[in-house]
């Protein structure tokens, strides 16, 4: 089996920090004094996901975020040439390729890898070449992971909202086998010499399986942390995540 080596990695996403201040078209609350409340609750790093259509996050917290992090910046975006040009501006030190549907409430499964794998290989070359840390968001697919692998992805981010689904609705035959899935498939993504992250609906009742897996280095978590930060606090809530993921079996 394969041995855990360091600490698991928690990334923190304040997608949804813009998406009330948004709401009301204002500037509170702000994401970057959520960030800097993140970095100090434990966050080893902020994910922050630029949509096309700017619902949440907006061009201002990316330049924000640039300017007052002291960890790293993950920006998640679709694979687009405005994006491009975003991150190849910004240089920040990793981005996340997503899918990307204006009609969806949040990221709906993994990136398409293989029916694109030429296209996204030139995408993701420009961004290396900056130093970006190139990951690709996909669901525990064989197929989607030989994929990323061979367009030079360094990173894959194992979609695991399928298996937080099935654990909320009580499905736990299916939860289970989605479980399985991601464990098979982190092992074997960490076999192609893949950094394997995780992350997409994560709670408190679900973090510690995944956490669990040996090859996972880190996870992505963010709308429920901003849920439960409304009843603990964002730092609560975060230190609460990270005592979970430092306790799970094989990581005390």
């Amino acid at each position: 089996m394969t041995t855990t080596t360091g600490k698991l990695r928690l990334g923190v996403n304040i997608d949804h920090v813009a998406t009330v201040r948004n709401a009301r078209g204002g500037a509170y609350p702000d994401p970057l004094r959520a960030a800097k409340l993140a970095e100090g609750a434990g966050a080893d790093g902020i994910t922050a996901h630029l949509r096309e259509d700017r619902r949440h996050i907006s061009d201002a917290d990316i330049e924000g975020l640039m300017e007052v992090l002291s960890v790293p910046l993950n920006f998640e975006m679709a694979a687009t040439d405005e994006m491009q040009k975003i991150a190849l501006r910004h240089r920040p030190h990793a981005v996340c390729i997503v899918p990307e549907k204006r009609e969806e409430r949040t990221t709906e499964g993994g990136l398409e890898v293989a029916r694109e794998e030429n296209r996204l290989a030139h995408f993701i070359a420009p961004l290396r070449e900056a130093g970006c840390r190139v990951s690709i968001f996909i669901a525990a697919d064989r197929r989607q992971i030989e994929a990323a692998h061979r367009i030079g992805a360094q990173v894959i981010e194992l979609h695991t909202g399928a298996y937080c689904d099935a654990h909320a609705e009580g499905d736990f035959a299916a939860r289970d086998r989605e479980l399985e899935a991601l464990r098979e498939m982190s092992g074997f993504a960490h076999s192609l010499g893949l950094e394997v992250h995780a992350g997409h609906g994560l709670t408190y009742d679900t973090v510690a399986p995944i956490a669990a897996f040996p090859e996972v280095m880190e996870l992505n978590i963010g709308h429920f942390l901003i849920g439960e930060a409304i009843f603990l606090g964002l730092e609560p809530a975060i230190a609460e995540m990270r005592r979970l993921m430092d306790s799970a079996p094989g990581r005390a």
